[in-house]
């Protein structure tokens, strides 16, 4: 069985309505705050398969050093995007939740209830205000 994780970053308003999400559908993951504990290489290439996306895909721009690392030039390997985000772990976006149905960079929050066994969790209000319309549960 896999174990439910989250990559977070308690300072991300996205990340905390995602753990919010989480712990509402009766899920306590495990928790970990990637920018004091960062993921290893072998750790970050297999969250880039299982999640199906480039290594491109997963770089933050907003509030890090991309720019001023040429990141935005279109020649870098993926193995130079990584090795970037693996020397400054807040280029990595988030969060990241595993869980056994698979891997999602849950921007927006919502994206998570696609991988939560119960995502029947109501109407869940976002810190900003804004209203989630979870799925409903099934009549049986």
């Amino acid at each position: 069985m896999t174990k439910t994780i989250i990559y977070h970053n308690p300072a991300c308003g996205t990340s905390r309505n995602t753990l919010a999400m989480m712990r509402a559908s009766g899920v306590e993951p495990q928790v970990i705050e990637y920018l004091k504990t960062p993921p290893d290489r072998a750790t970050l290439c297999k969250l880039i398969a299982d999640m199906g996306i480039a290594p491109r895909q997963l770089l933050r721009v907003k509030g890090t050093p991309y720019a001023s690392l040429g990141l935005d030039n279109i020649d870098l390997t993926d193995a130079q995007l990584i090795d970037a985000m693996l020397a400054h772990p807040i280029l990595i976006n988030r969060p990241i939740v595993v869980t056994s149905k698979g891997v999602r960079l849950c921007r927006p929050s919502e994206v998570v209830l696609d991988i939560l066994d119960n995502p029947y969790i109501g109407d869940f209000v976002k810190e900003d205000g804004e209203v989630v319309h979870a799925p409903k549960q099934p009549s049986s």
